[in-house]
């Protein structure tokens, strides 16, 4: 999981429910981010600092899916 690669939940996180989706904005290390998580709408619901172990990438970003580090 790198900067701007786009995740759903796979568990429920506060009050969003599993297969919310949003954009990592902010790494801290390897098992915590920082995600923007938006509505069906695309309108921003909330920033949260999460841990990876409730998120799955759907989307890569173009910018390093190419290079595996």
């Amino acid at each position: 999981m790198e900067l701007f690669d786009c995740v759903k939940l796979i568990k429920p996180f506060k009050d969003l429910k599993i297969g919310t989706k949003g954009a990592i904005v902010e790494k801290y290390n390897d098992d915590d981010f920082e995600v923007e998580f938006f509505d069906e709408n695309g309108d921003t619901i909330d920033v949260f600092t999460i841990s990876k172990e409730y998120l799955e990438v759907y989307w890569v970003a173009k910018d390093h899916k190419d290079n595996p580090n």
